[in-house]
């Protein structure tokens, strides 16, 4: 049995986590404008999230 069960999504976890941190994010900051940091953040957040699932597309995560 792996360690890991898969997500009932068919999300592979570190996608899965990746994408709630996203969430998150843009949660604290519905209704106000963003700052250069905000920015900056959601663009390293957006990068983890997308090395996640191209990891799960070439079979690696």
């Amino acid at each position: 049995m792996s360690p890991t069960p898969p997500s009932s999504t068919g999300v592979p976890p570190a996608a899965a986590d990746a994408n709630e941190a996203i969430r998150r994010f843009v949660r604290a900051r519905r209704g106000r404008s963003w700052t250069a940091e905000d920015r900056a953040e959601y663009a390293r957040l957006l990068e983890i999230w997308t090395s996640a699932a191209d990891r799960t597309v070439a079979g690696v995560g």
